[in-house]
């Protein structure tokens, strides 16, 4: 089979599940389906390096994660500086320390994630994170990669990093909190 054909028929059989995993993290079909035929782009500029150890999907998926890496790491890097003052008044301290405070004991997350108005709510409220939040969570939470991992590829110290998922935290609370508990 030729290299037009062997990459014609990848691309009947591995579009779906690459598409899906790609919207997956990437929370967006427009974006995911331009990675998508980046990586069938890819895959055939170097076709010749795939050796058949492993599965074409398997292979397709690497290039997939890579391209997803380099997707956000462009994005990360092309947003303006986060402003805290949301959050923080001028002296440092917290604006408004209800964030602070637990949530009712009675909310139980397996029904919450059970519950698709909560889902959607959520997805929500992480979509209106900051690029420069929105992104690391998604790694790190979505993509389950490792500190180190998230860090590394953002270009970012750890320290950085804890600092930005707490404060990406904080600001979901907020959001759940207004947009689901409040109204509950």
């Amino acid at each position: 089979m030729t290299k037009n054909e062997t990459l014609k028929n990848w691309i009947e059989q591995y579009s779906e599940p690459l598409l899906k995993r790609a919207v997956y993290v990437l929370s967006d079909r427009i974006e995911a389906e331009d990675i998508v035929q980046e990586v069938f782009i890819a895959a055939f500029s170097s076709y010749d390096s795939f050796e058949g150890k492993s599965k074409p999907l398997t292979w397709l998926n690497t290039i997939l994660n890579n391209k997803v890496a380099d997707f956000y790491r462009k994005k990360y890097k092309s947003e303006p500086e986060i402003r805290l003052d949301h959050f923080f008044d001028e002296t440092g301290s917290w604006k408004n320390n209800d964030v602070l405070n637990d949530w009712d004991a009675s909310n139980k997350e397996s029904e919450l994630l059970d519950n698709d108005d909560f889902n959607k709510t959520l997805e929500d409220c992480l979509e209106d994170l900051p690029s420069r939040w929105k992104i690391p969570m998604k790694m790190y939470y979505l993509q389950e990669k490792k500190a180190p991992e998230v860090s590394q590829e953002l270009n970012i110290s750890t320290t950085n990093l804890w600092k930005i998922l707490q404060r990406s935290r904080m600001q979901l609370r907020e959001c759940l909190d207004f947009n689901w508990f409040a109204k509950s």
